[in-house]
């Protein structure tokens, strides 16, 4: 008599926040709490209507505003509320966060230069807050992202965080090494579709932004 399979897949749909003032003049974020521009908050109403006909079993944020403000968007209408996970914070940058691109390279020239050649293990400078590797984001990242998957077997669940940790789950799932180029767009308020099997990540379709185009948020703004 064969076996019967109890092997489980969640499936994840894998969002980047919508836009803020700070994403579009190239100045970090990190764990500093910055809302929804206006593009932002049409962007997130746009990802609303794109997944109103999906079924949505879990939705879960980071407790950044503007990855739960694009969430609460995504729940509108919906009979499930917003999980907040600290876990899918994007990553802490230490001293670079507040600053534009081009002050960290001019007032960090070794470690904005570290950075930039993928160090995995370099730490920037502490500020407010203490700076993580990326080795150490990635593991936070993917492990935030799993345990979601195994508290919700068998479900189709929405994960709305930052465009690093869409990073990490993009490396993860085509299982590359983390010193490499980011050579792969990662779109604000982009969906993303991933599942998990047995504690493996696999992704099914990346950067889908369809939703976003001019004509679909001129009618939201």
């Amino acid at each position: 008599m064969p076996l019967t399979s109890t092997t489980t897949t969640t499936n994840i749909i894998l969002i980047r926040h919508g836009e803020t003032a700070w994403n579009a003049e190239r100045r970090l974020q990190g764990h500093i709490d910055i809302g929804l521009n206006a593009r932002g908050q049409a962007q997130a109403l746009a990802l609303g209507r794109a997944l109103a006909d999906t079924r949505l079993d879990a939705i879960i944020a980071s407790d950044l505003g503007r990855a739960w403000q694009t969430a609460a968007a995504i729940a509108e209408g919906r009979a499930v509320t917003v999980s907040q996970d600290p876990a899918l914070r994007e990553r802490c940058y230490g001293g670079f966060e507040g600053l534009l691109y081009a002050d960290i390279a001019a007032a960090y020239p070794a470690e904005f230069a570290a950075w930039q050649s993928r160090d995995i293990d370099a730490l920037m400078p502490a500020g407010e807050r203490q700076a993580e590797s990326f080795r150490s984001f990635y593991q936070r990242s993917i492990s935030a992202i799993l345990g979601w998957a195994a508290r919700c077997p068998g479900a189709t669940i929405a994960i709305v965080a930052h465009g690093g940790v869409l990073e990490c789950a993009y490396r993860a799932a085509l299982k590359l090494a983390l010193d490499t180029p980011r050579d792969f767009p990662v779109l604000n308020a982009s969906i993303n579709h991933f599942s998990v099997t047995e504690g493996e990540l696999a992704l099914h379709r990346w950067g889908e932004v369809g939703h976003l185009v001019p004509a679909t948020l001129d009618e939201l703004t």
